[in-house]
């Protein structure tokens, strides 16, 4: 496969996990599907929403950082003045950026995923699974101590796994077309040899 049409692919196919990331730490906003929580935020009444989904790894890091190197990386691998070795080159930057938005994306999640979701406990709004000596990962008896919002554990979990996985696979894309970018711009693209991108 030419490098041109390795950056189409690896462009296409970082566009739906851009989104996705940028879905799920929307949707984190609003445990249980309820807005209260977020209104109760925003009203100053405390903390209601767990702290990793504020710091918005999923829009900014996986989301913005990534879908920007993917439209370029994707115009690199079509035909036209992009395609050739000084679209390359300015890929391998474009997707270093996406690396580094990807890997901020990935340790939001693993730290969502590690410190657990804030909750109702009693009476007291907190994050009961921070420094703990037992995971509450391997223990689904704990996650009883959260009153509201419902089933915030299995919530969270599920989307911050979500995060993970996708921000995991936009590293690997984009580490991949820096070493793509870097052969196009050595050895120039298909189109450079007169063949179909």
């Amino acid at each position: 496969m030419c490098t041109g049409k390795c950056s189409r692919c690896i462009g296409i196919v970082l566009y739906p996990l851009a989104v996705i990331s940028v879905i799920c730490n929307i949707m984190l906003f609003f445990p249980g599907w309820d807005t209260e929580y977020a209104k109760a935020e925003r009203d100053g009444l405390g903390n209601r929403i767990t702290e990793e989904v504020k710091y918005m790894g999923g829009v900014i890091g996986g989301g913005i950082m990534v879908l920007i190197p993917a439209i370029h990386i994707h115009l690199t691998g079509n035909q036209g003045c992009c395609a050739n070795r000084c679209g390359m080159f300015l890929s391998i930057g474009f997707a270093a950026v996406g690396v580094a938005g990807a890997l901020y994306s990935f340790i939001v999640a693993i730290l969502g995923l590690i410190n657990g979701p804030t909750c109702l406990v009693g009476v007291i709004w907190m994050a009961p699974f921070i420094k703990r000596e037992e995971s509450y990962l391997n223990n689904p008896k704990l996650w009883s101590l959260c009153m509201k919002p419902d089933n915030v554990v299995e919530f969270n979990l599920g989307l911050f796994s979500i995060l993970l996985v996708a921000s995991s696979l936009e590293i690997v894309l984009c580490a991949f077309q820096m070493v793509n970018g870097l052969f196009g711009c050595l050895c120039g693209t298909c189109r450079d040899k007169g063949l179909q991108a």
